[in-house]
């Protein structure tokens, strides 16, 4: 005990935070120091031979005046009976939410300096939610709730926008009511959500959460309750609303984070699409390529070949065959470019038509190649590549009497085990068994419809087949179409 003479004012707290930056305090948010005689305030009166401990308290809920003898008195009682060590300060200070005691006694000071946060006037909080509470709905409305009557006669502040107040709550519906599906949270002058975090897992069965009329200004603040299976949320009168170009984009962003949301604003959206799938599941294996007919089979096998062996081979030109005059192509990218495991496909990114990243419709448009010229000219700017027939999977889930073909390319970058397969097994031959010729009779009939329906052989020969051969009857199925305009430019080409 270092001696000294008189007292100083104001220099308390000061040194306690001094000391406390030097290790001389234990942490937590509570602590204690020894304050020397010249450390006090100047209200103490100090001898020369005692050692004073300077205690800091936070708490919260009851908003206490500095300088009203009877809410001071209210703290004091309220520390006495949480105390495991009894005390008497010899004197103290309430300002807002925090508290400076000065003890004498060291016991009393590191008992006292556990009694931080501590000091909640819980059963005023409880009394005033229960009484917001409905057990029918299980719903809880705190609208307001810093001027409830009741809180405010009882000088119990509840301000949900600070991080202790909020805490409280949310405790309090852990303890009581932790099967609470409705709550509202509206006209608190919320900003941020970050104590609401802990609803996730404290309140699982939270259904409808009403944060309207509050201060948050970013949709971002929504991952911090994302985890919530929400179907309903109110965000309406806040400024994040604001920062969205029209409702769909805003209805997209929340959806986002809430998928099932079924209402939002009071107003109903339209079913979720997805699968419920509460428990992880493993996808079940591929199933192979399914075509149909071995007709069909041969057909699109052998048009796979022809294409993908022109366009690996560095000449891509040549598929202007494939293409008709009224063609449209586009390509997507699921992926982020962001991904540095996925970059050896960002060279297709530039040219992705993503709809669902991609909202400008001049930008869709310019995206979409028309006509097989253009068709083809991208096509030619694309990276140069080598496919595995082997390795490809078809589904043909439907098809025309006169094949019309619409054919849809999804890239991907391959697996490792993938590409540890690719090239191994044999590419499929177009059919198991050869496709039959045709016989004298049935070429020459071929030549006469090929030349009065103006089609080529391979269209011609098509329609005869898919008629049995049975040149009036193909020849008016062929009238019936053409002039519905149902017969593609494609087979006219020859």
């Amino acid at each position: 005990n270092r001696k000294g003479r008189g007292s100083h004012k104001g220099r308390s707290y000061d040194r306690s935070r001094r000391d406390r930056q030097r290790g001389n305090h234990q942490g937590g948010f509570g602590g204690s120091g020894r304050l020397r005689p010249e450390d006090a305030d100047g209200d103490v009166t100090m001898s020369d031979d005692h050692i004073f401990y300077f205690i800091y308290l936070f708490i919260f809920v009851r908003q206490i005046p500095h300088g009203r003898k009877y809410e001071k008195k209210w703290l004091l009682t309220a520390l006495q009976n949480i105390s495991s060590v009894p005390f008497t300060p010899v004197q103290y200070h309430v300002d807002h939410d925090r508290a400076h005691f000065y003890v004498d006694d060291s016991s009393a000071a590191n008992a006292l300096r556990k009694c931080s946060h501590k000091i909640t006037d819980a059963d005023g909080y409880k009394q005033c939610m229960a009484k917001r509470f409905d057990g029918s709905q299980q719903a809880l409305d705190l609208n307001n709730i810093r001027t409830d009557p009741e809180l405010v006669s009882q000088k119990i502040e509840v301000t949900l926008n600070r991080k202790t107040h909020m805490e409280a709550v949310i405790r309090i519906i852990e303890e009581n009511i932790p099967e609470l599906a409705c709550l509202n949270l509206s006209n608190n002058r919320i900003h941020k959500l970050d104590e609401l975090s802990d609803l996730v897992t404290k309140v699982p069965n939270l259904k409808t959460l009403n944060l309207s009329h509050n201060e948050l200004k970013s949709d971002r603040e929504l991952d911090k309750v994302k985890g919530l299976k929400l179907v309903e949320l109110w965000l309406n009168r806040n400024p994040l609303c604001q920062y969205f170009k029209d409702q769909a984009s805003y209805i997209s962003a929340v959806r986002q984070r809430f998928p099932r949301l079924l209402k939002l604003d009071g107003h109903d959206l339209p079913a979720p699409i997805g699968f419920d799938v509460e428990t992880p599941t493993t996808i079940p294996p591929c199933k192979g390529s399914c075509f149909g007919s071995d007709e069909i089979k041969a057909l699109i096998l052998r048009f796979l070949q022809q294409y993908y062996s022109i366009y690996d081979s560095g000449d891509r030109q040549p598929l202007l065959d494939a293409y008709h005059d009224g063609a449209s192509l586009s390509l997507t990218t699921p992926y982020s470019t962001q991904n540095p495991s996925r970059s050896s496909l960002g060279e297709y990114h530039k040219d992705s038509r993503n709809l669902k990243r991609i909202k400008d419709s001049t930008m869709r448009f310019r995206l979409l190649k028309h006509t097989r010229l253009n068709v083809v000219a991208f096509l030619n700017e694309l990276p140069k590549t080598q496919h595995d027939i082997a390795s490809f999977t078809v589904d043909v889930n439907t098809y025309t009497v006169i094949l019309t073909l619409k054919c849809f390319l999804f890239i991907r970058m391959a697996t490792t085990e993938e590409i540890r397969r690719a090239f191994v097994a044999p590419a499929p031959t177009p059919s198991s068994s050869p496709v039959p010729t045709l016989t004298a009779p049935q070429q020459e009939m071929l030549t006469a419809f090929s030349q009065k329906s103006g089609m080529n052989l391979e269209w011609s020969q098509k329609c005869l087949q898919d008629n049995e051969w049975d040149f009036n009857r193909a020849a008016q199925i062929f009238t019936q179409l053409k002039t519905k305009g149902q017969i593609p430019d494609v087979a006219f080409i020859k």
